[in-house]
């Protein structure tokens, strides 16, 4: 039962209210929602006339927040209670009231222990949006033990959220505290992105932006962190479509770049190249291929070479066994130059190490002077074969395009894209031995399309099979 407002002043003995000269500058109202949606220039408060002691807190970011005053019995000293932040859904200026009204009810030590434990929580939601960062940051990359048994980061991405961390949203919203921050800031940062005030233009950019924070804020309202009450990412303004990559090389251009890529005069080196020549008949990605170690592979000199690429490379985190075409197993014999070399691709300049999992992709783009972004340190491939530009993954379109074009089931060649698996698929790893998964229905299709692959490639670029023998593979399976 709400009590009668006589009754309400008769237990208020221990609010008091604010003194009379700072009511020309914070004023006293009467406390309504629309008041709390106010746009103000600078910070303003404005004390609630029904309820004694409760004010509303309005900054010019626009978030309007509760609190209360009261006096300390045991101490004699004025304190302020912190209430909440004003949610025209969830919490306003009535669910404010009403939360007063129980405080007052509590009597004086248990009011004091609230203000004590509310002093707590203030502390922990007068973090900055830098410091919540840092500490989500330190929160994604630690170590824990993974379902295969090793131990990697948490999030295993890590270092692609935190750089959209690093790069948006510390310059912008850095020094703000993180319960200040609003559905406009984080709109109008999306907006900016959009615009071309962070860079170049850029909607894939926002979305990453938008995903990142909201990962930091979801992270940083969960249980026993209390940063923030809630998320300020919802029901943002929706972005526009991103229109999908569409680049497919043309016959001229498979033929152009496969005999370039051998030429002796080009800056790049020879691993690197092969990387992308395994990229285009693989259709594998750039980091499932890049981190290939001999003893993932399997049966080169036999009839079912194949690679196995572990799922801690692999985008869906599960294993993936690639069948290898004899064009793909010619290009790995090429890059294995010894017996000692572990990785396929060995990085040139560190000894035992693969090359770096952007190698590929500066290959082909050139890479820019440090001070002058506007200047080519080392022309790319694309610009020194005299080809539009293109992106490794677009080598995979490419590919896939190929096998469409020969016929092939849109089913299979999304399995050799790694694009189709069952649920149970991608959280178990396949137990199965080599020789069983070897003939299973799904890799006799993947080695087809694979093997197709192939033999229109070499008809492209006019190279004979070496092993007729390879395109006579095992027939699927009815």
């Amino acid at each position: 039962m709400v009590p009668s407002p006589r009754s309400r002043n008769h237990m208020d003995s221990s609010i008091i209210a604010s003194p009379a000269g700072k009511r020309g500058r914070n004023s006293s109202v009467i406390l309504t929602d629309r008041l709390c949606e106010k746009r103000v220039a600078k910070r303003t408060k404005f004390y609630d006339r029904k309820c004694p002691g409760l004010y509303v807190s309005i900054t010019t970011a626009g978030v309007a927040t509760f609190s209360f005053k009261f006096t300390d019995r045991q101490t004699g000293k004025q304190r302020t209670g912190w209430l909440g932040v004003y949610n025209p859904e969830t919490f306003t200026v009535e669910d404010a009231r009403s939360k007063v009204y129980g405080l007052k009810g509590m009597g004086g030590e248990a009011l004091a222990e609230t203000y004590r434990d509310q002093k707590a929580a203030k502390t922990k939601r007068g973090k900055t949006v830098a410091e919540i960062i840092d500490e989500r940051i330190a929160w994604m990359k630690t170590l824990v033990k993974k379902p295969d048994g090793e131990m990697r980061p948490r999030l295993e991405s890590w270092e692609n959220t935190a750089s959209h961390l690093d790069r948006f949203i510390r310059p912008r919203l850095g020094k703000k505290l993180a319960m200040e921050v609003t559905k406009h800031d984080i709109a109008t940062l999306s907006n900016d992105i959009v615009g071309g005030k962070f860079g170049k233009p850029s909607v894939s950019n926002a979305r990453h932006m938008r995903k990142a924070a909201s990962g930091l804020f979801e992270w940083a309202a969960e249980a026993g962190r209390d940063y923030v009450t809630a998320s300020p990412c919802v029901n943002l303004p929706k972005l526009d479509p991103e229109h999908p990559r569409t680049r497919v090389l043309s016959e001229d251009e498979i033929r152009t770049f496969w005999h370039g890529l051998d030429r002796a005069d080009l800056p790049w080196d020879r691993k690197t190249r092969l990387a992308l020549k395994l990229e285009l008949v693989t259709m594998l990605r750039s980091r499932e291929l890049l981190g290939a170690h001999r003893d993932e592979l399997f049966d080169l000199d036999g009839e079912h070479p194949r690679f196995d690429v572990p799922l801690k490379r692999v985008k869906k985190r599960r294993v993936i066994q690639q069948p290898l075409s004899d064009l793909a197993v010619e290009i790995t014999q090429e890059a294995l130059t010894s017996d000692d070399q572990q990785y396929v691709f060995e990085s040139p300049m560190y000894k035992g190490q693969p090359i770096h999992r952007k190698a590929m992709a500066d290959a082909l783009r050139g890479t820019k002077h440090e001070k002058n972004k506007d200047k080519t340190k080392t022309a790319g491939l694309c610009e020194l074969l005299g080809l539009k530009p293109f992106t490794p993954h677009d080598l995979r379109r490419t590919a896939a395009t190929l096998a469409g074009d020969l016929g092939f089931d849109d089913a299979w060649i999304a399995k050799c894209l790694d694009h189709a698996a069952s649920k149970k698929a991608e959280v178990v790893v396949p137990t199965v031995t080599g020789k069983v998964y070897n003939h299973s229905k799904r890799m006799k299709e993947k080695r087809a399309v694979l093997d197709g692959v192939a033999a229109e490639l070499r008809r492209i670029i006019g190279t004979p099979v070496v092993n007729a023998q390879k395109q006579e593979r095992d027939k699927i399976a009815a």
